[in-house]
């Protein structure tokens, strides 16, 4: 009897999971829709039959107690339950829920008579709760199907022979096969020499996705070609795609700034609609000479009826969550609604170059070398002391040089922030990074960096400038395509980088972005969006999430690029873009922009038509069926356009 309604606390813990999973009062995975709709067509047939027993049939029996009893029987089913949470909502002190305004509107209609006029209110308020439901339910189980796509059984290899298992009972270090066409169930690295996987259900992007040896893979991968093994890494509950779940789902958490204003809006429109109503009944009764109780009772009932704010209440939360499984189905992850709410009004990305705008993956072009040093000397110093660094730049020099040389002994290793590494090699001082390094430790050098378009990597030994490599970094396939489309939404775009002045400025012309500073250390880039912001301007910051970490704080918005199997990004960003591809910045604004939107449109719409037919209504225009028809019929229009986010292509 309580599936057709749910308490207030209930919706409010729909969209604040906190950490867990819990569940509206109409569970569609656990009950069928009959199931929901039950007590609702229980009381709909009691209502239509007592309405033919009174404008119809007319029988002489169905008066008095008969009649009353009849329609009491016909409100329980859906009665009972609203009566119910409007009372443990006044016990947890939460007076004017909208339990209660339907609770006295119905009762009050019973008390004057109007029978089927109360039991038609609270029945269509109810089948309205029940779609809500299973909007709700349904748009949480779409994004759960959606990330949630491991299957329930794995094949592991056990003492040579294949053997079917539950996934969440694999353990670290086991061996998974997967054929070709199966997703893999856990987190693991590929033991075969190399695979194809289709990565769409954690990047949105379903193009293949080669990984060799000794790589990491995740669970909801597809593999797309021969028989792959793969060494288990982490449980089954600490997979990736278990903690992106969690993050979509309890992003709702964190409330936009529109839905913490409704839900204050709502504590307070409540109370005074009350009030309100009871001016309406009893002020009368100074000012008009023909003055009924009963006739603006009713006034005021048809009033408290239509000023019920679930519409609101509902179709809001569910319009933000609606924008975070769009995302979430595009491979980015939106960390809060909040976060919504700002790129909605982003005035200027400010993007980081490498691993951003370009690839990240360097290749040295060119190595400029005094005569007076052995080349392949230098270069094999060089190559152990880039192996302390995580930056892509030390990868290129480890690919060009060849395997690293661990007999070279390296002392007193410190890496300089924004400059570069230093370290002691048999008893001299070696310095590589860029030119502000040679600065630093004042090493003369003949050349001028800024008129070498490539980016730099000055050496010096013994005190000696030795020369330069030059390394190159190439621009991502859709970066141009982000700019245009930034420029579109009509977005500043800015670019700050640590690389050379000439480089960063060659990338962002190609790319037409509007302004670029390179040479920056990390607090020249907080310098930079402190000034961005000091005009008023809403900053979203675009980067690795890691390294950019005070960036990140400072900005409006930060957003981190490739969190596939990162972390630390996930922990770090507001939003984070699930693969490399720049293009999804603009996506994840145009979502923004498109939820903001929408739920707009649901607010507009819903005091819109209250606003009218609050006014008919305390005007005895508007009749108690009117004002039900009108709040279900708001309520179930807003939830319609709430879900619509869901469907769209961005």
């Amino acid at each position: 009897m309580e599936e057709c309604c749910s308490t207030k606390s209930q919706k409010e813990q729909n969209y604040n999971h906190k950490g867990h999973d819990h569940g509206h009062s109409h569970d569609t995975g656990n009950t069928s829709a009959f199931q929901m709709f039950l007590p609702a067509i229980i009381s709909f047939a009691l209502l239509l039959v007592g309405i033919a027993l009174d404008n119809y049939i007319k029988p002489d029996w169905f008066t008095g107690w008969i009649r009353l009893v009849w329609y009491l029987i016909a409100y329980i089913p859906v009665g009972l339950p609203v009566l119910k949470e409007a009372y443990e909502s006044i016990t947890d002190g939460d007076i004017f829920s909208e339990f209660f305004l339907m609770g006295i509107a119905t009762v009050g209609a019973f008390a004057i008579g109007e029978y089927p006029e109360g039991v038609a209110v609270m029945l269509f308020y109810s089948v309205g709760e029940v779609f809500q439901a299973i909007a709700v339910t349904r748009a949480k189980s779409n994004i759960k199907s959606l990330l949630d796509q491991r299957p329930d059984e794995v094949t592991i290899i056990n003492n040579g022979k294949p053997q079917t298992v539950k996934a969440e009972k694999v353990n670290i270090g086991e061996i998974i096969q997967l054929k070709s066409g199966e997703k893999l169930g856990l987190d693991g690295e590929l033991l075969s020499e190399s695979a194809s996987f289709n990565t769409s259900a954690l990047t949105g992007e379903s193009k293949p996705d080669t990984k060799v040896k000794g790589e990491t893979v995740l669970a909801g991968m597809i593999n797309l070609n021969t028989v792959s093994q793969v060494k288990v890494t982490t449980a089954y509950k600490d997979s990736k795609l278990s903690k992106i779940l969690e993050l979509v789902q309890n992003a709702t958490a964190q409330k936009a700034p529109t839905e913490l204003f409704i839900r204050k809006f709502a504590k307070i429109y409540t109370p005074i609609v009350v009030f309100l109503a009871i001016g309406i009944t009893l002020l009368p009764y100074f000012f008009v000479d023909d003055y009924q109780f009963r006739a603006w009772l009713y006034r005021a009932l048809v009033f408290l009826v239509i000023s019920c704010p679930c519409a609101l209440v509902i179709s809001i939360p569910l319009g933000y969550f609606g924008g975070i499984g769009a995302g979430s189905r595009n491979g980015i992850l939106f960390k809060g609604s909040n976060f919504l709410d700002v790129l909605a009004n982003v005035q200027n990305v400010v993007m980081d170059k490498t691993g951003t705008m370009t690839e990240g993956v360097f290749k040295v072009q060119e190595v400029d070398f005094n005569n007076e040093f052995n080349k392949d000397e230098i270069l094999k110093f060089v190559n152990v002391l880039e192996s302390k660094s995580s930056h892509p730049v030390a990868t290129a020099i480890h690919e060009y040089v060849g395997e690293i040389d661990h007999s070279v002994g390296l002392e007193n290793v410190e890496e300089i922030a924004g400059h570069g590494l230093k370290a002691a090699v048999n008893g001299k001082e070696l310095l590589v990074g860029n030119f502000k390094l040679m600065d630093t430790f004042n090493i003369s050098y003949d050349i001028k960096p800024e008129n070498i378009v490539y980016t730099l990597i000055a050496i010096a030994y013994d005190k000696k400038f030795v020369g330069y490599l030059t390394i190159a970094d190439s621009i991502k396939a859709d970066a141009q395509l982000t700019i245009n489309k930034l420029k579109s939404l009509h977005v500043k775009t800015t670019m700050l980088s640590g690389d050379k002045t000439s480089v960063v400025k060659y990338v962002a012309d190609m790319l037409g972005i509007q302004n670029a500073y390179g040479d920056l250390l990390p607090e020249d880039k907080v310098n930079k969006v402190k000034e961005i912001k000091a005009k008023n301007q809403t900053v979203a910051f675009v980067g690795d999430g890691v390294n950019d970490a005070p960036v990140v704080a400072l900005s409006d918005v930060g957003i981190a690029m490739g969190g596939l199997g990162s972390d630390a990004t996930i922990e770090t960003a507001d939003v984070v873009i699930q693969d490399d591809m720049p293009s999804k910045i603009p996506m994840a604004i145009n979502i923004g922009k498109q939820t903001k939107k929408i739920v707009w449109q649901n607010i507009i719409l819903a005091f819109s038509v209250k606003a009218v037919v609050l006014a008919l209504g305390a005007g005895g225009l508007a009749t108690m069926w009117e004002a039900v028809f009108a709040d279900v019929g708001v309520a179930l229009l807003a939830i319609l356009n709430a879900v619509r986010i869901q469907r769209m292509e961005f």
